[in-house]
């Protein structure tokens, strides 16, 4: 790595990409929208590359610690979806801080954030609003390599599929379709996918138990969005989500343009900040997961240098400066700290 002669910094790192911190003009969006909404707005926004995560809740508690407990917190979701065992973790706490939450959605929520959605009172959807199905897929230790070297995530309803379609086109009868099966996919990835599958029809009905007492109703739409849905990104629009039984509103045209634009200021924030400097070395520099609330905003910034090691066709990490901060506005003043999170 080069560096500064004069003061030993690393030259590179001068040079990278910052992403930019629009804390002033979200948070005159959020007081303009607590007023309108007459409630508490917190957001919860992924970039791309963001994701529902167990730090999320220790995120989360940051902020509603902040804010205090409130009557109605209106939570405003923008996510691809993530990890569904953490969407139980940000419901329950949200509820301990609240008397009802209400999910105002202007966009995309999908995956375990449907899930997160699962757990309010009830949604509200704009014109270009969907949640999607919550069947589980998985990325094992044992999952097979995608062409990048990676390991590629495993769905039940994939595997299923395959199974079936052998079964209605084999010549043989006596043919085992995972004779076949297991020379792509590990035994073992197949018994942990079908383990997730149950525990997501779980943690459906565990969220939906927050507002919706009849167990049979919990049954329907869990199984539901387990199981109906031929694909894992099928967009549930609104008159599809009132069929399966969600109590879902829509937002009105003033509350839906003003997320939207907050949604802007979120999507630039967590705009892709790589600096490329030369073919194998490079520092990504971006927001991944924002949290944020009255005064309060928690956010996830990835700072590491990336090299791409050629011999195994794989970028690795170096220097990872990685970490969550916040900052919050004490009068005219605004602190900004490190949020210890492990």
């Amino acid at each position: 790595m080069e560096s500064n002669g004069k003061n030993g910094k690393n030259s590179k790192v001068n040079k990278a990409k910052q992403p930019p911190i629009l804390f002033e003009k979200t948070q005159k969006i959020i007081r303009d929208l607590n007023k309108k909404l007459g409630g508490t707005l917190v957001t919860y926004f992924n970039n791309p590359r963001g994701s529902v995560c167990h730090d999320d809740v220790l995120a989360l508690f940051e902020l509603l610690e902040k804010i205090g407990r409130q009557k109605t917190i209106y939570l405003f979701i923008k996510s691809s979806g993530g990890n569904g065992q953490a969407s139980l973790r940000i419901v329950n706490l949200l509820r301990q801080y609240c008397d009802e939450v209400v999910a105002v959605i202007p966009l995309e929520c999908a995956s375990a954030a449907t899930m997160v959605a699962l757990g309010a009172n009830s949604i509200q959807m704009g014109p270009m609003a969907y949640l999607t199905p919550v069947d589980t897929s998985l990325t094992h230790a044992l999952s097979p390599i995608d062409r990048d070297n990676d390991r590629v995530s495993v769905s039940l309803d994939e595997l299923t599929r395959v199974v079936r379609l052998w079964q209605s086109q084999r010549s043989d009868k006596n043919e085992n379709p995972y004779q076949q099966l297991f020379q792509h996919v590990h035994p073992l990835v197949i018994g942990a996918v079908d383990r997730a599958e149950s525990l997501s029809i779980m943690l459906c009905k565990e969220l939906l138990s927050y507002h919706i007492r009849e167990e049979k109703m919990q049954e329907r739409i869990a199984n539901a969005l387990n199981a109906k849905y031929p694909s894992h990104g099928y967009p549930i629009l609104f008159e599809e989500a009132k069929r399966i039984g969600l109590d879902v509103h829509h937002l009105t045209p003033e509350i839906n343009s003003q997320l939207l634009a907050l949604n802007e200021l979120y999507s630039e924030m967590g705009q892709r900040a790589t600096s490329d400097f030369d073919d194998t070395h490079a520092h990504g520099n971006e927001i991944l997961n924002i949290w944020e609330s009255t005064d309060v905003l928690v956010y996830y910034q990835q700072d590491k240098d990336w090299f791409y090691r050629t011999e195994e066709r794989r970028w690795i990490s170096l220097n990872d400066n990685s970490s969550w901060r916040r900052m919050h506005k004490k009068g005219s003043k605004v602190e900004k700290s490190i949020l210890h999170i492990s």
